[in-house]
Parts: structure tokens; C-alpha cells; sequence
């Protein structure tokens, strides 16, 4: 009944017990050394250095808005962005952080309309889109277009 086999338990194996090598020393003589130390009452953990998100601006960010009244708020330290619909101002704050290097002040996002448009006799429609005017810390810039 060699197809019946296959559903028996198969027996487990001794492991073996490994032997010390030259640069470890037996377990035995570890011991021996280690000494107990008093844990103090109130734990103190060293902070890790957190992990900066990444990837996350191409999935924010779809372009600088170049326009006349964009390039005029260059002046005063503002930049336009456009943005997909659905990004928040966290979201948008976070991206130009990521991918400028800047600290972002202020977020104002503007949702624009799709508006009619007529070719001849037939309609159609011009798609709306986001976009987000962002504030920056004073003394710091951003190159959109490089020159």
C-alpha cells in the first residue's frame, strides 16, 4: 500500500547539537559572566531618526502652473501648482516639501470648473482641473523653469 504512505506522519529527526567553533565560546562560561543590572523605573528609548515618505509627490503634484498672475506671485513667494483632484492641503504641503526642499507656510487650493466649449455646431466640454497656490517661508525660492 504504497499510495496510503504519502498520508502517514513522518517520524522527526534528533537535531543535532552544534559544536562551539574557535571564535565562540561555549554557552556555559557566558553565563557565568553576565551580571545582573537594576533597571532604573522610568525607561528612556533613544528616538530613531523618522522616515521620510517618498514617492508620494508624482502622485500629488501634476505640474507648475506658468502663467502672467502664477509668475507675479513668484514675487511675493507664492507658487501654483497643479494638482490631482483629490490631494488635500497635507497632502500638497508634504509633496513640495519632498521634492523642493522648502517649508511650506500656507496652502490654498482652487478647484476649476470645466467650462462649455463649441467647435461649429457641436458642443463639447473644456476639462476642470486643481490647483493649489502655496506659500512659502520667507528668504526661501523655488526654480520652476530653470533658465
Amino acid at each position: 500500500m504504497a499510495i496510503f504512505d504519502v498520508f502517514k506522519k513522518k517520524k522527526k529527526k534528533p537535531k543535532k547539537e552544534r559544536k562551539p567553533t574557535k571564535v565562540e565560546k561555549p554557552k556555559e562560561k557566558v553565563e557565568e559572566k553576565v551580571k545582573v543590572i537594576e533597571k532604573p523605573l522610568v525607561s528612556v528609548q533613544p528616538q530613531r531618526p523618522r522616515k521620510k515618505e517618498t514617492g508620494k509627490a508624482p502622485l500629488i503634484l501634476k505640474s507648475a502652473h506658468v502663467t502672467e498672475k502664477a509668475t507675479d506671485l513668484a514675487g511675493k513667494n507664492q507658487y501654483v501648482f497643479k494638482v490631482f483632484s483629490d490631494s488635500s492641503k497635507q497632502e500638497i504641503k508634504k509633496a513640495v516639501e519632498e521634492v523642493y526642499g522648502v517649508d511650506v507656510l500656507k496652502v490654498r487650493p482652487i478647484r476649476v470648473k470645466r467650462k462649455q466649449r463649441r467647435l461649429g455646431r457641436t458642443f463639447g466640454w473644456r476639462k476642470g482641473y486643481k490647483k493649489a497656490i502655496v506659500t512659502l517661508k520667507q528668504g526661501q525660492r523655488i526654480e520652476i523653469l530653470p533658465r
